[in-house]
């Protein structure tokens, strides 16, 4: 795709429209510049804020250690240096699951399962990991087709749950259009007003988000519940579990269904992997629609960048708005964005969502290329990209 300049002319200036010399191309770097800054930014302020809250302590726990080690040493009179060197066993040890108390086998069939889930969910706690050279090079392969496979399950996920939402927000829509006393219009007639119809509605991301991020609430909490009567863990610390759990960050320090019997195991380990499960899969979705609403944050800071005096929505900073007239201002009321606009500005954001709500809301999912090309059309951004080059070539 070939991207041509945006040349300004008198004739554009006459007719209102947006005096500023930028292609969309220079837009999408301008963006992704102004995104690397603000995470460079949003790092700083992490790593500042993270220091002073964890630093301290860790000195405390520094002093702590050695003072234990001191009085040991003194007490059984025993060489620093042979306790160091056992230390570092244990440190080996460790990390082949060896563990002080009694927690279950790391690699019978059912540890050996349960490090595969975190593998391909590319959780990755950490507290199992392969000790032989086989078990290594296997895993490079293992994982690079597993975790491709779960990426595309959670793509599925995320395009059933968009096409269910979008359905009762239009349900929800259309029913209080007819309470308003709004009759609802055929596709095939022209709407009074896009407000106040049907075919005229757009859903809207910020709902969206809200849905999602209410049942991610609710899984986690519902899991927090579990985890701190069956694993004895505070419930802060088993909210904390669940957020590491499932947004797949993974660090290890609290993971469950590790010791060796609990009660009601085998229900207790199948709603462990449930709670994952749905957990993983929402703050996956929920993730992909904070995306969207970034970008048009985005938009919103270039828009003032490139036109700061101009009172009018600058459509450069939307990356030459479509054919349809969506410009920054009535775009950050929540409506989704065009088709248009996603193929020609956002080639390769997480979009998807937004196209497959208004879509879905009006005329269902779209049609499948799949016979011309081996796709079964619809699963993820990059087959949406694969569907619109079928149709413009089915097209021509």
């Amino acid at each position: 795709v070939i991207v041509q300049p945006i040349h300004v002319t008198d004739k554009r200036r006459a007719a209102g429209g947006c005096c500023c010399p930028r292609a969309p191309m220079n837009e999408d770097n301008a963006r992704f510049c102004l995104l690397a800054a603000l995470i460079l930014l949003y790092l700083l302020c992490g790593a500042a804020i993270f220091s002073a809250l964890e630093h301290p302590f860790e000195l405390r726990a520094r002093r702590l250690w050695k003072q234990q080690l001191n009085n040991f040493t003194q007490r059984y009179r025993v060489n620093l240096g042979a306790l160091h060197t056992l230390l570092r066993q244990y440190e080996e040890a460790n990390g082949a699951g060896i563990r002080v108390d009694t927690l279950r086998p790391r690699w019978d069939f059912s540890g050996a399962f349960y490090f595969v889930g975190t593998v391909v969910s590319t959780i990755g706690f950490g507290m199992t990991t392969p000790a032989t050279i086989a078990g290594k090079i296997f895993l490079i392969f293992y994982g690079l087709i597993g975790c491709a496979a779960t990426i595309l399950f959670f793509n599925l996920f995320l395009e059933r749950i968009i096409t269910m939402l979008a359905y009762i927000m239009r349900w929800c829509h259309e029913r209080r259009l007819r309470c308003a006393g709004v009759g609802v219009m055929s596709s095939r007639e022209e709407p009074p007003d896009e407000d106040d119809s049907l075919e005229g509605w757009k859903p809207s991301v910020y709902y969206v988000m809200l849905i999602l991020g209410v049942a991610s609430v609710v899984i986690a909490c519902s899991a927090s519940t579990l985890y701190s009567s069956m694993e004895n863990w505070s419930y802060v610390d088993s909210l904390y579990f669940c957020f590491v759990a499932f947004s797949t960050i993974g660090f290890g320090d609290f993971v469950s269904s590790q010791r060796q019997q609990y009660e009601s195991q085998a229900a207790y380990r199948l709603g462990n992997c449930l709670f994952i499960l749905m957990g993983v899969c929402c703050i996956y979705s929920l993730f992909n629609v904070i995306s969207i609403i970034i970008k048009q944050t985005l938009n919103w800071i270039l828009g003032k960048l490139v036109c700061p005096g101009s009172h009018q929505a600058c459509s450069c900073s939307t990356g030459a708005a479509g054919a349809d007239g969506i410009h920054v201002g009535r775009r950050l009321s929540g409506e989704m964005i065009s088709v248009n606009e996603f193929m020609v500005s956002n080639k390769v954001s997480l979009a998807l969502l937004q196209k497959q709500l208004s879509e879905t809301a009006h005329q269902g999912p779209r049609p499948s290329y799949g016979h011309q090309n081996g796709f079964s059309g619809g699963v993820g951004a990059l087959a949406i990209m694969n569907n619109r080059l079928q149709e413009t070539s089915v097209d021509r």
